[in-house]
């Protein structure tokens, strides 16, 4: 385990850094709605380049759609989400903000990675196929250099000995780190997990959970993460934000968010944890 620390250290510290005096993610005023239903209502919320943040609540208090919007599954009703400096789903025109065109779109969310509750592996390709498609066709990495990334970074999640196997022949907590692997191949300055071991067996969750943490734990990588784990956003986080209705009620330390809860709303959305919910 420390040998695919060391290694997962030395390849993601490869990532340039955001300017220090300035966030790596960025939303001012984000609405959201569908229909009547507003789901986000005024979001401001800052992550700084490296910080590992946790996003919890309830379901439909909208914290996936944060994350979506972030990878532009969604698009924000109103306001403004910006990636390193730059305005995602808006571009500047003569000193004006407009809505972003398609290649704008492309070029700020190849910054972002996402890894998703489902694993979304193309069934017909094997493994180290599936980790090798996004940056020969995305990147435009040559087949060699993505083979060689690809291997190493399958390595790095314990997954060397099954790169020619087919997603069918995997566990499902062996393809969540296959998912894992070819979001990190693409060396994103942000990784977003979406409930990522929502979908698994109690007894394959850890093994997911223990690849994140060492990524966490050993790069300098800006992580934004939605999860129902407590223990494991205690571990992994710098902050944790907890949000309900589309606002966000508390956000600080874990070690304050929860353990130490100021509102009786957050109190009472943990209490169902440590009762066994």
């Amino acid at each position: 385990m420390a040998a695919m620390q060391d290694a997962i250290r030395e390849e993601m510290n490869e990532i340039p850094e955001a300017a220090p005096d300035r966030p790596v993610v960025r939303y001012r005023d984000i609405r959201k709605s569908f229909g009547d239903f507003e789901v986000l209502k005024g979001l401001d919320l800052d992550v700084k380049q490296g910080e590992k943040i946790t996003i919890i609540g309830p379901s439909g208090s909208g914290k996936t759609t944060i994350i979506r919007m972030l990878m532009t599954l969604e698009e924000p009703t109103s306001g403004v989400i910006e990636v390193d400096g730059e305005p995602l789903w808006h571009q500047e025109v003569k000193g004006e903000l407009v809505p972003a065109g398609e290649k704008h779109l492309r070029k700020v969310r190849g910054k972002i990675g996402m890894v998703f509750q489902q694993y979304n592996l193309f069934p017909h390709m094997t493994i180290l196929k599936n980790v090798t498609e996004a940056p020969v066709h995305v990147l435009g990495m040559s087949k060699k250099e993505a083979k060689e990334k690809a291997l190493a970074m399958l390595e790095k999640v314990g997954l060397k000995d099954h790169v020619h196997k087919y997603p069918i022949q995997l566990s499902g907590g062996q393809q969540q780190r296959v998912a894992i692997a070819r979001a990190l191949v693409m060396e994103p300055k942000v990784m977003l997990f979406d409930e990522v071991t929502s979908a698994l067996d109690p007894e394959l969750v850890g093994e997911v959970l223990g690849v994140i943490k060492d990524i966490a734990h050993t790069t300098n990588m800006t992580m934004i993460l939605v999860t129902h784990e407590m223990d494991f956003a205690r571990e992994i986080s710098d902050r944790v934000v907890f949000i309900d209705k589309g606002k966000i009620v508390e956000q600080g330390r874990p070690e304050q968010v929860l353990e130490n809860p100021k509102t009786e709303r957050l109190n009472s959305f943990l209490r169902r944890f440590r009762n066994g919910y």
